[in-house]
């Protein structure tokens, strides 16, 4: 069971979800606190993606409870997931490959005045301000991110790095609580790993708090704390970096069990 904790954010219990009769969440218990980068880890197979899938709500659970900010959310449409400040990105970046960089940002951002007739067609003096505030908010998000030297650029020319910026971009436009990183830095060169390393080490301080999948186990050693380690469908371990790597268990879900 997860430990109970007045600065929990997100308490998952007893999470389950199979596919054609293989369970692949097999009672999953995490509790990611507030003001935390929270590290989740496993071999292949582990249930890491298909957990966060059923967080943000793409695949509905087939039991146990997902509290966000103290509101039940197993179940929930993707919509109101991320309306709840429960945002997630994916390993492979995603967006519009013709929209610019500023234009994905804005797509992004809560409340566009756009989404309703009205409003659309009026076009208001209050549709006309949260248009600018939301203007404003993805300059910040790009210079935040050191987007802002190809903000005008398509997402087509975009480095494989640069995509990975961009997809976390979009999901602080949500102006999220909490953010579901799946593998931010997969396929990201050295440099710009310790670029997104730094990014993500500002989130907490603007009042964020990160879930990340990660292969990459010196980023997650020099970025989380606790890190959660998934083994067929259940979590086996929980702790710190060097009390994880350390753990038998961990060892032998990633490199078996020696003859």
């Amino acid at each position: 069971m997860p430990v109970t904790d007045a600065a929990a954010l997100l308490s998952i219990t007893g999470l389950r979800r199979a596919f054609y009769g293989l369970e692949v969440l097999r009672g999953v218990d995490i509790t990611v606190r507030a003001g935390a980068i929270t590290g989740l880890i496993g071999p292949n197979g582990a249930g890491k993606t298909t957990l966060f899938n059923v967080v943000s709500g793409l695949v509905p659970p087939d039991g146990g409870s997902i509290r966000f900010a103290g509101r039940e959310l197993a179940g929930a449409a993707p919509e109101i997931v991320s309306a709840a400040g429960l945002v997630r990105t994916f390993q492979v970046a995603r967006g519009f490959p013709r929209l610019s960089v500023f234009q994905h940002l804005m797509l992004y951002g809560r409340d566009q005045p756009g989404e309703s007739l009205l409003p659309a067609l009026l076009g208001s003096a209050a549709s006309r301000r949260r248009e600018a505030e939301l203007a404003e908010r993805a300059w910040d998000t790009a210079r935040l991110l050191n987007l802002q030297r190809v903000i005008d650029n398509p997402a087509s020319a975009l480095s494989g790095g640069q995509k990975k910026l961009l997809e976390i971009g979009r999901a602080l436009m949500a102006e999220p609580r909490l953010v579901l990183l799946d593998e931010p830095t997969a396929g990201v060169n050295p440099v710009l790993k310790g670029e997104i390393a730094a990014h993500l080490r500002a989130l907490p301080g603007r009042g964020i708090a990160v879930l990340l999948i990660e292969h990459d186990m010196r980023f997650i050693g020099a970025l989380c704390d606790p890190v959660i380690v998934m083994a067929e469908g259940r979590v086996l371990a929980e702790g710190t970096f060097e009390s994880v790597r350390a753990d038998a268990r961990v060892r032998e879900a990633y490199m078996g069990v020696r003859a």
